[in-house]
């Protein structure tokens, strides 16, 4: 229950945080007015530090074992365990009594394509945490699904011309993204290695077969849009960000590029629109969603290319966990997150 204060304070536990989404959880936390971090785990690094900076300092978090996390004696909880790790614990969450933000794919549509079945108890219909999309449907949630960073940058973008029918039927919407390293996780692997990575630029889980795009059909069949998700993953020799291109077929010409982002995101704190062109300068260490539109020129079918660009640790994972937080716990949406 919340501490009796002015602001009342909010006990949440962090799940995995020796991972780089955990990690930038952990921060986010510390830096926040109404929340307390009760517990931060790590499986292989229990029993060591994790440092993290938060309000212009720098603070020793201690980690545990996860089986030694008071799943009950907290308000909420945030997942950020591996894919098909991560709903065990969920179960062991909701059976707690408590709140819970999943950043695995594990509770998203499509449940990242995966064939095992879920957990008893988990639902197989959590809201998905997209508070621009479908902010109601977290309100008061007691599980939600955190999107993945792919798929933010790109549903984002994607929203307002799939509600407005611009997208044309059957038609192929294709995506380009580069995102920085980090998105791939913490764990050692050869191919994200300095010497591997820098001065290099290449593609990745080509032939449309990624984990995000399950989620993303999904999500826009829920739209309403009649299209196909052509996708291609590239990886940026960079920290963090994510910049997606697309090129979105209409179904009726344009006269002003941004004019169905400016009606739909109007009110929406997170999202910026920009005459020019996004940067991941624009957004890192942000928890905003930067898009752009251009018309193209020279083809035959009327078009739009649209340019997103996100932080992917923090709106495309962190920060839009702490803004699904907040809608859970009854707080102000941007308590917390840097816009």
């Amino acid at each position: 229950m919340p501490e009796s204060s002015a602001l009342p304070t909010y006990r949440v536990g962090v799940l995995g945080a020796s991972g780089y989404s955990g990690r930038e959880l952990c921060a986010l936390v510390l830096g926040h007015p109404q929340l307390a971090l009760a517990f931060a785990t790590a499986n292989s690094q229990r029993g060591t530090t994790l440092r993290v900076r938060a309000n212009g300092r720098v603070h020793e978090v201690p980690l545990v074992a996860p089986e030694a996390a008071d799943l009950a004696g907290v308000d909420l909880v945030f997942a950020a365990l591996p894919h098909g790790a991560s709903a065990e614990w969920i179960a062991r969450v909701i059976a707690a009594g408590t709140k819970v933000v999943d950043l695995s794919s594990d509770l998203r549509p499509g449940h990242g394509g995966a064939a095992h079945d879920l957990p008893a108890g988990v639902p197989h219909d959590a809201p998905y945490g997209m508070p621009e999309l479908f902010r109601a449907d977290v309100q008061g949630a007691r599980v939600v699904a955190n999107p993945g960073c792919y798929a933010t940058s790109i549903l984002v973008a994607l929203a307002p011309l799939a509600k407005a029918g611009l997208i044309a039927p059957g038609g192929t919407v294709s995506i380009a993204s580069a995102s920085g390293v980090s998105g791939a996780g913490a764990s050692p692997k050869l191919e994200l290695l300095f010497a591997e990575v820098t001065e290099d630029f290449r593609a990745y889980g080509v032939g449309n077969a990624h984990r995000h795009l399950f989620e993303m059909r999904a999500t826009m069949q829920r739209l309403g849009a009649d299209c196909d998700l052509l996708f291609t993953p590239h990886l940026l020799p960079v920290d963090r960000g994510i910049l997606s291109t697309i090129t979105v077929p209409l179904s009726r010409p344009l006269a002003d590029a941004l004019e169905p982002y400016r009606s739909a995101y109007a009110n929406e704190p997170f999202v910026e629109l920009t005459t020019g062109l996004p940067s991941l300068a624009d957004v890192q260490h942000r928890n905003v969603v930067r898009i752009g539109a251009v018309l193209p020129t020279g083809l035959r079918q009327p078009s739009l290319l649209v340019f997103s660009a996100i932080d992917n640790l923090v709106k495309g994972a962190a920060g839009q966990a702490v803004q699904n937080a907040n809608l859970m716990l009854g707080l102000d949406e941007a308590s917390g997150l840097q816009r």
